[in-house]
């Protein structure tokens, strides 16, 4: 039995110039985050820890932050964990490579076969007291010159029983990844023989298989951009003989405190914006990156400053985002004489409101969005532009209306 962490794009130094002053609060979670796969490796008595690439955002790092770096590796080997790193798109092994400048196994203060940096010139790396081969397929240039994975046959390797292959790239998928700068695809990854590769490159966690073979990213252990969904954890991977069969065994583990949360809230339901703050205060968590969309029908009497609610609630999250995706309801009560100002602009207004719903298909009153099976054929595009001019009306109505009748509006 094998057992090894996966982890993959911790991006160590990344600047998040569009944070502000929580940038740094942000290093330091990716930081901490990295120290969190340390200690589980620890606990987990695993025998090897993958990094596949990123580790660091970019080749320019200040000495202190790689030391913090080989601090951690040291941790690692004198726990009897070797480490296996490859560079990444972001840590390029080019001419300015942070893995050419330092020597992380000497930082680690450890022999340079626990802490190894798999390169160009060192493409595989045995481990016989583990009866195990890594293979790392990089290159000296960002953009690859061919796959990564061209002409690996671990099949036929003698040299040990568990086969480890280590690639940071896209999975080829037709129209998406066409221009990424390193692509695989899986029947690239199926001709391999190997037990595991461990990917890097996408900060969500995936997995799956190519003929014999397991794949995963592990994703970014603490989130890169405070909103990436699939971040926040390692994988914990076991190859296991039974009877002569490899079989591997793929376990997340949470290590990230990040967490991000989408919520759809229904503002009919919401009376005034003392009400909707303290609804969405409830949620309040620093760890948390909070999207709240406001959709269904906008009461009319409702009266709400979007700025004002996030600055009351900014403090409460990691971060803070409110929309407002409702449309204004239709006015209740007696419709105001047609000979007046007001009367003639609530009618022509409706009218055109009708004209549009007749026209899309839309039910009356019905939520942008909102569709019928009778809508009139015709591009997603064009269906989302007829949503969002019915939604302009209902708001040039509600604003229009207020303003005649001399209410206060919010713009």
């Amino acid at each position: 039995m094998l057992r090894l962490l996966h982890t993959a794009d911790v991006h160590l130094g990344a600047r998040h110039t569009d944070l502000g002053e929580r940038a740094a609060v942000l290093r330091e979670r990716q930081f901490a985050a990295f120290g969190a796969s340390v200690d589980l490796a620890i606990a987990e008595k695993v025998d090897i820890f993958l990094i596949a690439g990123d580790l660091f955002d970019s080749n320019t790092q200040p000495r202190r932050s790689v030391e913090r770096v080989g601090a951690e590796l040291g941790r690692l080997a004198r726990a009897g964990i070797r480490t296996v790193i490859i560079p990444g798109t972001h840590d390029v092994y080019d001419g300015a490579s942070i893995y050419r400048s330092y020597d992380l196994a000497g930082m680690a203060r450890a022999a340079s076969d626990w802490v190894v940096v798999l390169t160009p010139y060192l493409p595989e790396i045995v481990f016989p007291p583990l009866d195990a081969i890594v293979y790392g397929r990089v290159f000296d240039t960002k953009r690859s010159p061919r796959s990564p994975l061209a002409g690996l046959d671990a099949k036929s390797d003698t040299r040990a029983t568990w086969k480890i292959g280590m690639v940071h790239g896209s999975l080829a998928i037709p129209g998406r990844t066409d221009t990424d700068h390193v692509v695989v695809t899986e029947e690239e990854i199926a001709k391999t023989g190997l037990d595991y590769l461990a990917l890097g490159h996408w900060h969500s966690a995936i997995e799956g298989r190519a003929g014999n073979v397991s794949y995963a990213y592990s994703g970014a252990p603490e989130p890169v951009a405070v909103d990436q969904d699939g971040a926040g954890q390692v994988l914990i991977i076991t190859l296991d003989d039974q009877s002569g069969r490899h079989v591997v065994k793929i376990e997340p583990k949470r290590v990230g405190q990040t967490r991000s949360e989408k919520l759809d809230l229904d503002v009919s339901a919401i009376h005034s914006q003392p009400e909707l703050i303290d609804v969405l205060g409830r949620h309040a968590d620093s760890n948390l990156v909070f999207d709240v969309r406001l959709t269904g029908l906008f009461p009319d009497e409702l009266d709400l400053d979007l700025d004002e609610v996030e600055r009351a609630l900014a403090a409460s999250f990691l971060r803070f985002r409110l929309r407002n995706q409702s449309i204004p309801a239709s006015p209740e009560g007696t419709p105001p004489p047609p000979d007046t100002v007001l009367g003639a602009f609530t009618r022509h207004i409706e009218d055109q409101i009708a004209e549009l719903e007749k026209a899309s298909g839309a039910p009356s009153g019905a939520p942008s969005g909102a569709s019928s099976d009778a809508a009139v054929p015709g591009s997603a595009a064009a269906d989302l532009d007829s949503n969002e001019e019915l939604a302009d009306l209902r708001e040039v109505l509600r604003l229009g209306r207020h303003l005649l009748e001399g209410r206060q509006v919010t713009l």
